[in-house]
């Protein structure tokens, strides 16, 4: 019985303590600039709201903080050069109002020279 008392305690106690970050707005010139966060404290994504719908650059973040992905949204839809990152790989994605007009991906052991 103690054994149980103990550990729904503990339950409850992580429960209760547990770190829930709420959104952080700003209002920037006529756009709403959002920033959502990981439990961990750590950026999630950032980007701006115009009309009520996704406008202008956003970034994506791992947990760790390192980028995921960036691109722009235009009144809501994907547009443009987005880029995808991951362990391996990156991959450069156009759109064309939210559609995949391209694909490009490049192994994190390509190498790039410059002259």
């Amino acid at each position: 019985m103690k054994k149980n008392l103990i550990a729904g305690l503990l339950l409850f106690t992580g429960v209760v303590f547990a770190q829930n970050i709420e959104p952080k707005y700003e209002i920037v010139g006529k756009m709403v600039k959002a920033t959502y966060y990981y439990d961990n404290g750590q950026v999630k994504q950032e980007g701006y709201y115009k009309d009520g719908k996704l406008h202008g650059k956003w970034v994506a973040f791992n947990e760790d903080g390192s980028k995921q992905s960036i691109g722009e949204y235009a009144d809501g839809m994907k547009t443009g050069k987005w880029f995808f990152w991951n362990n391996t790989s990156l991959a450069e994605v156009d759109y064309t109002k939210s559609k995949i007009t391209d694909v490009k991906k490049w192994s994190k052991d390509a190498l790039v020279h410059r002259n």
